[in-house]
C-alpha cells in the first residue's frame, strides 16, 4: 500500500493547495491513505471546524496536531468525538482527544497513527519517549503498521526518538520546522525516517507567514501580528 504523509498545512492557502491537487495526486499515485499535520491549518494557529472539514474534504484520512493544538478554542467542540484527529500524546494532565487512532485502510489493513511533541526549545511536556512506550503497549497487536508524527524542534531529539523506535514502528516522521529535510532513510531495523516533512503552504513566505512581517519582527524585536502569506 501507499501512504502519503504531509507536513504542516498552513492556513487557507495550504488548505486550498490540498483541495486543488490532492484528489488528482491520490488518483495518479494510487495512494491508499493520507495523513496530514493540521496544527496550523486555521489562520496559522490551531484547527477550527472549517479547517478540519476542508482537510477531510480534500482527501485527508487522519489529521495530526502539535504544539498549537489548543490555540483555536473551537477545537474543543469536536476533538473528543473525532477519531480521525490525533493530538500529541505527551501533554500533561487530562486532555481531550486521543494520542493515537487506528485507521482501517483498504484491504482491511489497520494503520495506527501516533502524535507526539518534542520538549527541546518547546513548552515543557511529559517525556515523549515514555509516552510512546505506553502507547505501544496499549496498541500491541491491534495494528499492522504504526506511523509516528513527532512534532519537534531539534534534529537531535527527532533522530534519537527514531533510533529508539527503530524496528518497533513502521515510520517516524518529523513535523514543526516547516522546512523539508533531505535525510529520508530506512533505519537499520527497518523503520522509515525523515527529520521533517516540510510545509504545505505559500512558497514565498517565512514558514507560511508574510515575509515582511517576519523581517520587521527581527529588525525591531517587537511583537508582530501573524499575517499569512499569499501567492505561489
Amino acid at each position: 500500500m501507499k501512504i502519503l504523509m504531509l507536513g504542516d498545512c498552513v492556513g487557507r492557502p495550504g488548505r486550498s493547495i490540498l483541495q486543488e491537487y490532492l484528489p488528482r495526486l491520490q488518483k495518479e499515485e494510487s495512494i491508499d491513505m493520507i495523513v496530514a499535520n493540521g496544527e496550523n491549518a486555521s489562520g496559522g494557529r490551531g484547527l477550527n471546524r472549517t479547517g478540519k472539514e476542508d482537510l477531510f474534504r480534500a482527501g485527508v484520512d487522519v489529521i495530526t496536531m502539535g504544539n498549537h493544538v489548543w490555540d483555536n478554542k473551537e477545537i474543543f467542540q469536536f476533538l473528543e468525538d473525532e477519531y480521525r484527529i490525533v493530538r500529541p500524546g505527551n501533554f500533561p494532565g487530562d486532555c481531550p482527544g486521543r494520542a493515537y487512532t487506528i485507521y482501517t485502510a483498504p484491504f482491511h489493513i489497520k494503520v495506527a497513527v501516533v502524535n507526539l511533541c518534542g520538549r527541546v526549545f518547546m513548552q515543557p511536556l511529559d517525556c515523549p519517549f515514555a509516552a510512546i512506550d505506553r502507547i505501544l503497549q496499549e496498541i500491541d497487536g491491534q495494528a499492522d503498521y504504526i506511523l509516528v508524527d513527532f512534532h519537534a524542534e531539534t534534529t537531535s531529539e527527532k533522530l534519537a526518538l527514531a533510533y529508539y523506535l527503530d524496528g518497533r514502528v513502521s515510520a517516524v516522521v518529523g513535523t514543526h520546522t516547516h522546512v523539508q529535510t533531505a535525510d529520508e532513510r530506512i533505519l537499520p531495523k527497518g523503520t522509515a525516517y525523515i527529520t521533517d516533512l516540510g510545509m504545505t503552504g505559500v512558497a514565498e513566505s517565512v514558514l507560511g507567514v508574510d515575509k515582511e512581517v517576519i523581517i520587521q519582527k527581527f529588525l525591531t524585536q517587537r511583537l508582530a501580528r501573524c499575517i499569512l502569506a499569499d501567492g505561489r
